[in-house]
């Protein structure tokens, strides 16, 4: 049996995670998951790929916003809520979408923890940024994330990789939505429909892995592993994949210990199976 074992958030992207014991599914993703971003002078995205020192500030959900902490900052607050600004485009990969910026003290705060100027973006409910519908339906939605709205790995697949290392690496490299224990390594790869609760999710592009996952969580020093092991093995069109991106129907609520059920299968053929 496949079990959900772990549930995580990123309010604002590229920044700490937070683990979850329950997430609430929307109809962009889980409430709260990259619903924040940081941009540059340009009004371009910002993620750790460029700037490493983001894995430093660590967010906390809590009463009515966002707690701050990095090691040499004060502690700051993001409200929730930032429906009444101006709005502004801003642009994440190759797509232009509407946001409002949160508050000039906040742009202040992030410019001096990383050393360079940027600003903090919150997307409204207004605001519906599509999936790549090269490999979701039409009307799909997202927030800042890379693309999709979730994306989920096997313990099995982790474990497999752990394997095959010098020294283990934990989940948090890889920034998943949805972690589930049971099965066999890279069973995501061929997971087409399944069902959590009520809610279903479809598989719809395996992940392809970038620089991130080279850099400590913790400290935010680079190396060459995980993707010097990974592409020896999980190399698929001279991309590294790990990780599959998932859409879905339905909203509500699910928790660690749920049951994931497999409802249909993709073809070995089109996925990498480990």
């Amino acid at each position: 049996m496949l079990t959900i074992s772990e549930l995580y958030i990123y309010p604002i992207k590229s920044l700490g995670g937070v683990s979850l014991s329950s997430a609430e599914v929307t109809d962009r993703g889980f409430k709260y998951d990259r619903r924040w971003m940081l941009v540059d002078a340009h009004n371009r995205f910002l993620t750790q790929r460029e700037v490493a020192q983001m894995a430093l500030i660590k967010v906390a959900i809590e009463e009515g916003g966002l707690s701050l902490t990095h090691p040499r900052m004060e502690v700051v607050k993001v409200p929730f809520y930032q429906e009444g600004q101006d709005e502004q485009l801003f642009t994440i990969w190759n797509d232009t979408c509407k946001g409002v910026l949160v508050k000039k003290e906040l742009d202040d705060w992030f410019s001096d923890a990383l050393a360079m100027k940027c600003r903090l973006v919150y997307m409204p409910e207004r605001t519906h940024r599509q999936v790549d519908q090269q490999y979701a339906p039409d009307g799909m939605i997202t927030s800042f994330s890379d693309a999709y709205p979730f994306l989920t790995i096997g313990q099995a697949s982790l474990d497999d990789l752990n394997g095959r290392l010098d020294e283990p690496l934990p989940m948090n490299r890889f920034r998943p939505n949805i972690v589930f224990s049971g099965g066999h390594a890279f069973e995501e790869d061929v997971m087409h429909h399944i069902r959590i609760g009520n809610i279903d999710f479809y598989g719809v592009k395996l992940c392809a892995r970038c620089v991130v996952t080279t850099i400590d969580q913790q400290t935010a020093e680079k190396a060459k592993e995980p993707l010097k092991t990974l592409a020896s093995y999980r190399s698929k069109n001279k991309k590294i994949m790990f990780g599959q991106n998932l859409i879905h129907t339905g909203a509500g609520l699910i928790r660690v210990g749920d049951r994931l059920e497999v409802l249909s299968m993709h073809t070995e053929e089109r996925f990498l199976v480990g």
